[in-house]
């Protein structure tokens, strides 16, 4: 790898590479991967698990590292990204690109030992990503709306993986964590409005920290509290949810819808990060109470 004399020490290189894989992201991605998996799957294969597991970090990995070689100018602008790998200078286009490559590769012949589908949906993903939602983020509020594609197929992507199937039970996954995007990335957006206006990003729908950005927010966060509970009625095939189960997912919703409102109240960035928040919680929540429930149901 190409550093500089003063960074070339083993923590350094380690830490320079987590973040231009986004580490923490990468394995947020691969929990939901893994729910969805343990939700289809009738009989856990731990070997399926673990290449689901390791495809999965791969893919958004090779993302995340892609996304800071074509933003590595812009990064250079903002507060919260100027001292990443690449625009502080520790790690030259060379060496992200080999490792966005390289990743890539791995990740889709992973996922490909595992099923075709699962294959596709994540090749999918990452060109999505990389050369679609990346390069929007300059034009067009709508970015937000093709970033919430990518960023919702890894929740249905371990049921594709445990099923080799795609119906109305991976559909629904897709759904759930589809509109649950919105709310997530408009709070990010509104709390870091001023550092992505340095680097020209448009994130809120009405390009304005205002009453139209924070109703929509709650819209969104409706229609995610929504989606969530349809399992409970039996119109989801083999994907269902016990009324008990259903409540408490009911609840984590409005929990998330309260600090929606509460946005819309404050129109603040405390409020907004709060939002933020809550959001990654609900998500992790509503991911753990599908499993268990399908495990004592």
């Amino acid at each position: 790898m190409s550093y500089s004399k003063s960074s070339l020490a083993i923590p350094s290189v380690i830490s320079d590479f987590k973040e231009i894989t986004k580490m923490r992201l990468a394995l947020s991605v691969v929990f939901s991967s893994l729910a969805g998996y343990l939700l289809g799957v009738e009989t856990i294969d731990f070997k399926t698990l673990l290449l689901l597991g390791l495809g999965g970090y791969f893919m958004v990995g090779a993302s995340n590292a892609f996304n800071q070689i074509i933003e590595k100018d812009l990064d250079a602008l903002m507060s919260r990204t100027k001292n990443r790998p690449i625009p502080a200078g520790r790690m030259s286009i060379k060496t992200a690109f080999i490792i966005a490559t390289v990743f890539t590769l791995l990740g889709i012949i992973i996922l490909y030992n595992i099923n075709k589908q699962t294959a596709m949906f994540g090749a999918i993903s990452i060109f999505l990503y990389t050369c679609v939602y990346t390069p929007l983020k300059t034009k067009t509020p709508l970015a937000v709306f093709v970033g919430a594609i990518p960023g919702a197929i890894p929740f249905m992507l371990g049921w594709v993986a445990a099923t080799d199937d795609f119906g109305i039970e991976p559909g629904t996954l897709f759904a759930l964590q589809f509109f649950w995007q919105f709310p997530h990335f408009w709070a990010i957006g509104w709390f870091l409005f001023e550092d992505y206006k340095k680097g020209g990003f448009f994130m809120l729908p009405t390009g304005k920290q205002d009453k139209g950005t924070a109703v929509q927010t709650i819209m969104y966060t409706i229609w995610t509290l929504i989606v969530s509970v349809i399992p409970v009625f039996g119109f989801t095939g083999k994907l269902e949810l016990s009324i008990v189960s259903g409540v408490v997912v009911l609840l984590l919703g409005l929990w998330m819808l309260y600090y929606a409102i509460r946005l819309f109240r404050l129109m603040t960035e405390k409020a907004a990060k709060q939002l933020m928040l809550v959001s990654v919680s609900y998500i992790s929540l509503v991911q753990i109470v599908y499993v268990i429930d399908k495990f004592i149901r």
